[in-house]
């Protein structure tokens, strides 16, 4: 079974929660936003402990290493049976400051021509109604988490 690990951004914007997301780079993924939108993340290495992937894999997509208190979420299966473990942490991002990694990708298909593109093409900010209609299907039961986390006061 396939298995990831990622890190869903929480911040508190005037009093209501918000969460950051990243569209998926790529041309499969170009005309596609409701649904489409998902959480840094990314598979785990053999013997990687899901905490490490998901920072490694933040800091591949944003381009920013993040730090905080994590607090380890229930894992989902997406509908195409990967297992996805999830931390949340309360933190700030820009999205302008995007910094993405790249993939090869033979493009058109049966070209032989490859194309670099993004692993991230764009990130951004929403409330938890909108992620609600943006994120992955089987990530949003995470956002439930994150109004019981942001009705606990910061430290």
């Amino acid at each position: 079974m396939r298995r990831s690990a990622g890190i869903l951004v929480y911040r508190r914007a005037n009093g209501s929660p918000e969460v950051l997301l990243v569209h998926p780079g790529g041309p499969f993924w170009a005309r596609k936003d409701a649904g489409a939108w998902t959480i840094p993340k990314g598979e785990l290495q053999p013997g990687e402990a899901p905490l490490d992937c998901a920072r490694r894999e933040f800091a591949e997509e944003t381009g920013h290493a993040i730090d905080g208190t994590f607090v380890a979420l229930p894992a989902v299966r997406q509908a195409g049976g990967k297992e996805v473990y999830a931390f949340a942490v309360e933190s700030d991002f820009d999205p302008e400051a995007l910094a993405s990694n790249t993939f090869a990708l033979e493009w058109p298909p049966r070209s032989g021509r490859f194309e670099q593109f993004p692993e991230v093409d764009r990130a951004q900010w929403f409330t938890l109604n909108e992620a609600a209609h943006k994120i992955n299907a089987a990530q949003r039961a995470w956002l439930a988490h994150i109004e019981q986390l942001v009705a606990i006061p910061p430290m």
